[in-house]
């Protein structure tokens, strides 16, 4: 890579999102955060306060401004936070230097979350402050750890679902996998041709090969309508 490609890729890259999607985005997670954190003083908690975590605040930049993305779904929001707050309270426990328990339970996350097909980004940051929570975890028991993570991750959910469906009108959550695309495109390009490219690039490309074909046929008809 020449010194100009690599200066330009400091650069921000091309926006096609209008302003009034990036105003609503904005505004959700506003909401969801508000909402949150009332909502919060009204679950039962035995008696244990239940923190609002910051990791739930990136978990609405995925959910409100890419809920498209495959680590925006279900699935990895609840197993991938749920995952790593366990993993991140087990570290906490059992390595007693804060930075490297910090740094292990993120990196186990990491590798758990990708084992699991849960990767969710805010999952790190979840293990994370159960390692800054650890004591808290012995003051009031795993049962308050477990309850603690739940809430946020669910409650991150049922709002996500809510707010999405009635700003987008059905547009979270996603399924990713779309049969009829592929058949369609099996004559010009088949999914595991679209697997096989995944696989060259460098690094982790926040689609699948069901989100490729549906931009390859978007786009095909697109050109052929000119």
């Amino acid at each position: 890579m020449s010194l100009d490609n690599w200066l330009g890729s400091f650069k921000p890259g091309f926006n096609p999102i209008p302003f009034s999607e990036k105003l609503r985005s904005s505004l959700a997670a506003m909401v969801s955060v508000l909402l949150m954190g009332e909502v919060l003083h009204f679950v039962p908690d035995g008696g244990h306060p239940l923190i609002l975590f910051a990791s739930m605040a990136a978990a609405s930049v995925l959910l409100y401004a890419l809920p498209h993305s495959p680590m925006s779904q279900p699935w990895p929001l609840l197993v991938g936070n749920l995952l790593s707050g366990l993993l991140g309270g087990l570290c906490g426990m059992l390595i007693f230097d804060p930075v490297m328990a910090a740094a292990c339970a993120v990196g186990i996350s990491i590798f758990a979350m990708h084992l699991t097909r849960s990767l969710h980004p805010p999952g790190a940051a979840t293990a994370m402050i159960m390692v800054l929570n650890s004591s808290q975890i012995e003051h009031y028991g795993w049962q308050w750890a477990v309850a603690a993570v739940t809430a946020n991750a669910f409650l991150t959910l049922i709002l996500a679902v809510i707010i999405n469906n009635i700003i987008h009108l059905g547009r979270y959550p996603v399924q990713h996998s779309h049969p009829k695309t592929a058949a369609a495109l099996s004559e010009v390009l088949a999914i595991e041709d679209i697997e096989w490219a995944l696989g060259k690039m460098e690094g982790m490309i926040d689609v699948d090969s069901s989100d490729l074909l549906d931009i390859y046929r978007l786009a095909s008809e697109h050109a052929g309508g000119k």
